[in-house]
């Protein structure tokens, strides 16, 4: 059943907005600032940078992979069980991982339960926005996705705080107990349409019912007259005789309905399997002819490179300025923190200015990866707190991109394929998250500096900001040029909404 359009764009949406972007607030808080606890990290388990870094690559990666099987998930069973279980993952990972004897129990605790717990979260509240939203569902998504950053920028201060008072075990076991609230969340999310689960659940209760209504009556039921009310040995035996005989005919005929239903059955599953074969192949051609697009495996690169070389300040900034001895500990507003809040706003920024008519935003998109790219390269030469916090707020604002990709990605293949396209994207963005901080850290390991991590960081944005600038020129392919873009229309169908996200 469509949704009504009188519940659309106002009413319990608004509802939605808000427990949405607590759910992402409360899910992405400790993740996004985990700068504060790498450093905690390395003093109390004596392991190197690049094994340590593992932990923050993969909770930040492991969601875009599996971004999939999230959305999946999510298609099958609804936004509200999907958020409660991943309450769930996310509070008990945070919390083991204050147990953690060691740092590989720590990429599992941390890196992965806590990973694929922000992952159904993310796909959770973008699909059950998007379902209660048309018109306005820029904004909305807008205002859910701002969740990360204030999550980030609020988070880094209270877990510094938190370690100053209870200590890191301490810490983790109250942001975990934080994450519970995730449930809460979860309540207001009352769907729309009834998830697949559910509808495959209803249909097979149906079919159930009608089968009853024509079975025969049992055996036991009939009623055998001897003429006598007494029982002899003869007739015993002749009342036993036919129970077996009837039974037996009952046998034979049931074994010949289960040999025709399980040989239709047969049938049945091949059917199924050749059609999703075909399903199968049809969507690997529909992936091969997205990637012969040049300007998508340009965008492909690009996204690749910068969440390779742009992401590991993140996790390292805190370090840098405690390693070059700018500051003894941890700042009350730390940079982490500056970073946060000025991606929310670069997120705001970018997405007014795409809007506007002159505007290409693939040049947009690489003007910005430049930009992060330069302030990357400006970090080993930075001797002062202050310049760190700048450049922070500077790399921060222009990796406020990520609200672009989808945009860039319709204009580059389409809205018919989006969904393919978006999730290619995030493969090549969470392969390149997940390879960036150990990188990094290995680098810090063989130089005992940071100076050729960045370096080679800044570099890896600027290829990449290169190759997509040159390779998406009109020279090119002048059917992907300005004037002859898709229009963008907004679309209801929440299987699509929910693969993208």
């Amino acid at each position: 059943m469509a949704p009504s359009t009188k519940v659309l764009d106002g009413g319990w949406g608004w509802a939605i907005v808000v427990a949405s972007f607590m759910a992402q607030f409360l899910a992405y808080g400790s993740p996004q600032s985990m700068g504060v606890l790498y450093p905690e990290w390395l003093n109390r388990f004596q392991e190197g940078k690049g094994m340590t870094a593992w932990v923050g690559s993969l909770v930040a990666g492991v969601g875009l992979i599996a971004s999939p099987v999230c959305s999946a998930c999510v298609d099958n069973f609804g936004a509200r069980p999907v958020t409660i279980f991943s309450g769930v993952m996310v509070a008990g990972g945070l919390m083991l991982s204050a147990f953690a004897p060691n740092v590989q129990f720590l990429i599992f605790s941390y890196g992965i339960v806590v990973g694929l717990g922000c992952g159904l979260v993310y796909a959770a509240t973008l699909t059950i926005t998007c379902q209660y939203f048309d018109k306005r569902r820029g904004l909305a998504l807008g205002i859910v996705t701002t969740g990360t950053s204030v999550g980030a920028f609020i988070y880094a201060t209270a877990q510094n705080e938190l370690i100053v008072m209870y200590g890191l075990d301490g810490c983790l076991l109250i942001i975990g107990a934080l994450a519970l609230n995730l449930m809460a969340c979860a309540g207001f999310m009352r769907p729309l349409n009834m998830p697949g689960y559910y509808l495959k659940q209803k249909a097979a209760l149906e079919r159930n019912t009608e089968e009853q209504l024509f079975e025969k009556p049992p055996l036991d039921d009939l009623m055998i007259t001897t003429g006598s009310s007494e029982t002899t040995p003869e007739k015993t035996l002749i009342v036993k005789e036919l129970l077996i005989t009837i039974n037996a005919k009952d046998i034979s005929i049931q074994t010949e309905k289960k040999k025709k239903g399980s040989f239709l059955a047969g049938l049945a599953i091949t059917k199924v399997i050749k059609k999703k074969q075909q399903a199968y192949s049809k969507y690997m051609q529909s992936m091969h002819e997205i990637l012969q697009d040049q300007a998508m495996v340009a965008f492909c690169i690009a996204i690749f490179l910068f969440s390779l070389g742009a992401f590991p300040p993140v996790l390292f900034i805190e370090d840098v300025a405690q390693s070059q001895g700018l500051i003894e500990e941890v700042s009350v507003i730390p940079l982490v923190s500056i970073g946060a809040i000025a991606s929310c706003v670069g997120k705001l920024a970018l997405g007014m200015m795409v809007d506007i008519r002159w505007m290409n935003g693939i040049h947009l998109y690489a003007f910005t990866m430049f930009a992060a790219g330069v302030s990357l390269l400006l970090i080993p030469s930075t001797k002062s707190y202050l310049g760190l916090q700048i450049l922070s707020a500077v790399l921060g604002f222009f990796s406020g991109n990520w609200s672009l990709t989808s945009y860039i990605t319709t204009k580059i293949v389409g809205l018919d394929r989006l969904t393919q396209a978006h999730g290619i994207l995030m493969f090549f963005g969470g392969f390149g998250i997940m390879l960036g901080p150990p990188v990094v850290g290995w680098f810090f390991d063989w130089t005992q500096s940071y100076d050729m991590a960045f370096y080679f960081s800044g570099s890896c944005v600027e290829l990449g900001a290169i190759i997509l600038f040159l390779l998406t020129l009109p020279c090119w392919n002048k059917k992907h040029s300005e004037d002859d873009r898709p229009d963008v229309h907004y679309t209801s169908n929440c299987d699509k909404v929910a693969s993208v996200a």
